[in-house]
């Protein structure tokens, strides 16, 4: 703990930073973090009774060093994403003292860090990721024909936004089709466990205790699909890169269950949820925007813009947490050895020192160095897929579309992690 004065925020303005109901209201969010952003960049936010005291770090250079400097800001430590003192209870009695439910590579440090990562990074690099072009195309078409069959109205996130990466990212781990729908169901259970329209478990208003068993089980289904899966793909190996995890070693050695299991969920779960989330609010912004939409249709060297920009806009991982490894200092503030700090991508990336107007959505934004990828060595792993996915996609359906508007109020899901759109009514004519 740092020993000298610090900013603090307590009260309903510490409670708002780790409720997720508080997330919905996206206006309102950024409000507030651009009020903590000019007034105390680094915080301590303390709720007593309900989590450890952490530093929220708000602006965009504070979250770049941090996410940069990987041998004084570790993962693996503490929890990498924000729990409260029950669920991270919880979450240790089930693994055994590690405060990290999956060990995937996002709660790795160096030197396992580097070593599990070099084990698909090739697989992920442009040349690698464009041999899947075509079959990648041929799904944005069959996503977009569900869309045209749908008449001229839908809600965009179940039709189109949600199952088009899962295709992708279970084509990718050589999950059979007919699994798709069980890999979402776990996915939303995992990420949406905050959210009662996303968790799918019937309960309207549940506990800290009932999230965490929720997600708990859901971890332990994807764990037993990937062993079997494992399995599989070390009797048959394939070119995809479940058959990379299942046949690699480190150290001369297989991955343990627990190892590859969170391997798998990462590549699937993250793979899948966070560029749904930016697809979706993509089409939000055209839907907002028929101007842009129009210029987008008539040039679609706008196409990588649009990208670049609707992921930076919609943040869709909202922060992590890092721990201090030694005492240091962050925007003026002591920082001691083993503080927790949670870096939030939503405030760095409409930090208006960096962008201006941070809350336009502009498409022809240049430079736009975001962070919602992140950055160093923990920077997202799939993250040229998520981009040429997501260029696959609208170039079908600027083809398909002639014009688009909303047919609804949009709704975003309650989370303080992986957040985003859950529903996108637009109305939409076709071309002809």
């Amino acid at each position: 703990m740092a020993t000298q004065a610090e900013p603090i925020l307590t009260g309903q303005e510490a409670l708002a930073i780790v409720d997720p109901g508080n997330y919905v209201d996206w206006d309102g969010l950024l409000d507030q973090f651009d009020k903590i952003r000019r007034e105390t960049p680094v915080v301590r936010v303390v709720n007593d009774e309900i989590h450890d005291p952490f530093w929220l770090v708000t602006s965009y250079d504070d979250v770049m060093r941090i996410s940069k400097d990987n041998k004084l800001f570790l993962n693996s430590p503490r929890s990498v994403t924000f729990s409260d003192k029950a669920g991270g209870a919880f979450v240790k009695s089930i693994t055994g003292g590690d405060p990290n439910l999956v060990n995937s590579l996002v709660a790795l440090d160096a030197p396992t860090h580097p070593k599990y990562r070099r084990l698909t990074q090739n697989w992920f690099m442009p040349k690698n990721i464009g041999k899947m072009e075509a079959e990648i195309k041929a799904l944005a078409k069959t996503t977009v024909d569900r869309l045209v069959d749908a008449g001229n109205e839908a809600d965009f996130v179940p039709l189109v936004s949600a199952p088009y990466p899962l295709h992708v990212v279970m084509q990718i781990l050589g999950v059979p089709e007919a699994d798709e729908q069980r890999m979402l169901f776990l996915t939303q259970q995992m990420f949406g466990g905050q959210d009662e329209d996303l968790n799918k478990s019937g309960m309207a208003n549940m506990t800290p205790e009932q999230v965490m068993q929720l997600v708990v089980g859901a971890v332990a289904d994807f764990e037993a699909y990937f062993v079997k899966l494992t399995e599989e793909k070390r009797a048959n190996p394939t070119e995809d890169v479940a058959s990379v995890i299942a046949n690699a070693k480190v150290d001369g050695a297989h991955l343990s269950d627990r190892d590859m299991a969170g391997y798998y969920i990462i590549l699937a779960a993250a793979g899948h949820d966070t560029t749904s989330a930016s697809t979706a609010g993509a089409m939000l912004a055209l839907a907002q925007d028929p101007e842009q939409f129009a210029r987008l249709k008539a040039d679609r060297d706008l196409l990588p813009g649009i990208v670049e920009e609707a992921i930076r806009w919609t943040t869709p991982v909202q922060h992590f947490m890092r721990t201090a490894a030694e005492d240091t200092e962050i925007g003026g503030q002591k920082i001691a050895k083993d503080d927790w700090l949670m870096i939030s991508y939503i405030a760095a990336n409409h930090d208006e020192t960096i962008f201006p107007d941070p809350r336009k959505f502009d498409a022809t934004r240049s430079p736009n160095r975001h962070l919602a990828f992140g950055a160093g060595s923990h920077q997202c792993l799939g993250l040229h897929m998520a981009r040429m996915e997501m260029k696959i996609l609208f170039n079908e359906l600027l083809d398909r579309i002639e014009t688009l508007e909303l047919a609804g109020e949009p709704k975003r899901a309650k989370s303080t992690f992986v957040g985003g759109l859950k529903t996108l009514p637009i109305r939409y004519s076709l071309s002809k």
